[in-house]
């Protein structure tokens, strides 16, 4: 779920100017007086040692902005304007999603657990009682305990048994947030993100209190394709609805003033998802099998492939309204490229898995693009899209939408049962691996499952937060 905090605020204000830099043709001439702009001479430094430290963050923050990981680091030396200028004549997107900039993760503990001044050094000896690697001492003078952290595996006995709660746990917050254990530190306290076991949920980069997680941008691979004037078709998720306070065409006539030849509702593909996905549930139901399982969610997709092997049998093999959407795209706009934008990381996967998407923009970065070019949402910039998109086929952005778009496909005379599982964390992780051993225990026979909370109007690269961003669903979905 996007968080509105300062992290976020910080990493919008770098893309805005990044891409007003753009805008001006000042990118590759302007961008290495970016880390002094942002953090000049005796200004106050949050978080880091000194004023230098402070730049070289804003240096390297900007990289993935650009499109680039830390792998893609010459040298140090090496200024932003040579990045810049190869992010403007690149042809190729990465392939790797998401990275870590060392130079900022440098300040979160490498312990799980430790012992406060509030030990009373007890005769019970509880904490080293239970400690199976016998990591506890204590001291002569003061009988106080302390933790040999060279031994400790932070298994928490210590913390579970102590009588006078003297001993903390203290999080790694992106790795408590993250569901299947693909981020960890290495020997130099850095963060790495293992793209074999990672599902691309983003709970690690909103988590990350210094900012320090970044997802791979292909902001500036489309703003070089509408200014090269090549045809390109933006396919706008329905959770667009929940991103601006103003009617949707407003916010379509603000992403046609980009550069867009043509918009296309990737509810349009919903409704295909809709009629394929009810149809093969019926048929599996037919066929006595125990449950069936969405299939719209790439993250989802990603947890089952590389961690839940056994439940792919149990997932719809239905596509996702993107995939369908692209196709339809294909038919009506033959030689455009086809951006999806939403709020989703792993659908950057998802696009290069398939092939059918070109790029993907975030909600994020569409609302940094239109401040960097000077694009207001307003009354007299509208744009209507020539398809009609049914409300159900939009009511898949929030959780519980696919279930009510199946339930009204399938009509009356078939009734079946459901469960509605989100946000995918360690806990559903924990139960779906249950229904995948045991499907005959399974509760219920059509199981909707999404990564966040809420749907994906909670999205990771959300512009508006879940709270704000849901209301305004609900007000746009009931115009439809």
């Amino acid at each position: 779920m996007a968080v509105k905090n300062n992290v976020m605020f910080v990493r919008h204000k770098l893309l805005n100017k990044l891409i007003e830099l753009w805008n001006s043709r000042q990118l590759v001439e302007q961008i290495d007086r970016l880390p002094l702009e942002f953090s000049p001479r005796n200004s106050r430094v949050l978080g880091r040692c000194c004023i230098h430290k402070e730049r070289a963050v804003w240096k390297y923050k900007s990289l993935p902005l650009l499109g680039f990981d830390m792998s893609d680091e010459t040298d140090e030396l090496t200024p932003l304007s040579e990045y810049a200028r190869r992010a403007l004549q690149r042809t190729k997107i990465k392939e790797n999603l998401m990275c870590v900039i060392d130079e900022a993760c440098s300040s979160c503990v490498r312990i799980n657990y430790d012992i406060t001044n509030l030990c009373k050094g007890c005769v019970a000896r509880a904490c080293a009682a239970v400690c199976p690697k016998d990591a506890i001492s204590f001291d002569t003078r003061t009988s106080q305990a302390h933790i040999n952290h060279d031994k400790c595996v932070s298994c928490g006995k210590c913390f579970e048994n102590c009588p006078y709660h003297a001993i903390v746990y203290i999080p790694i917050p992106c790795e408590e947030s993250c569901p299947v254990g693909a981020i960890n530190k290495d020997e130099y306290g850095v963060e790495h993100i293992d793209e074999s076991k990672c599902i691309y949920c983003g709970k690690c980069m909103n988590s990350c209190p210094f900012g320090a997680i970044f997802e791979i941008s292909q902001i500036f691979d489309i703003l070089e394709s509408i200014r090269r004037g090549e045809k390109l078709v933006a396919m706008v998720a329905p959770a667009v609805l929940s991103q601006y306070n103003a009617p949707v065409e407003q916010v379509y006539g603000a992403i046609k003033a980009m550069g867009f030849s043509e918009i296309i509702e990737v509810a349009q593909g919903a409704m295909v998802t809709t009629d394929k996905e009810t149809e093969e549930f019926k048929e599996r139901m037919e066929n006595g099998e125990p449950f069936m399982t969405t299939s719209c969610c790439p993250s989802y997709i990603e947890m089952a492939e590389k961690h839940i092997p056994e439940l792919k049998k149990y997932i719809s093999t239905t596509k996702s309204p993107m995939y369908y959407t692209a196709e339809i795209a294909k038919d009506m706009y033959p030689g455009a490229k086809l951006v999806f934008i939403g709020p989703c990381i792993a659908k950057r996967k998802e696009a290069l898995k398939h092939g059918n998407v070109d790029y993907v923009m975030t909600f994020e970065e569409l609302n940094a693009a239109f401040e960097g070019m000077g694009i207001e949402i307003k009354e007299d910039q509208t744009y209507t899209v020539s398809h009609v998109s049914s409300r159900d086929a939009h009511g898949f952005a929030q959780t519980g939408g696919v279930t009510a778009a199946v339930v009204a496909k399938a009509g009356e005379g078939f009734e079946f049962t459901s469960l509605k599982i989100a946000p995918l964390n360690k806990k559903n992780i924990a139960m779906m691996k249950v229904y995948a051993k045991m499907p005959a225990k399974t509760p219920a026979q059509f199981i909707e499952v999404m990564a966040c909370e809420g749907g994906c109007i909670s999205g990771p690269s959300s512009h508006s937060g879940y709270d704000v961003g849901k209301p305004m669903f609900n007000k746009e979905l009931l115009k439809h």
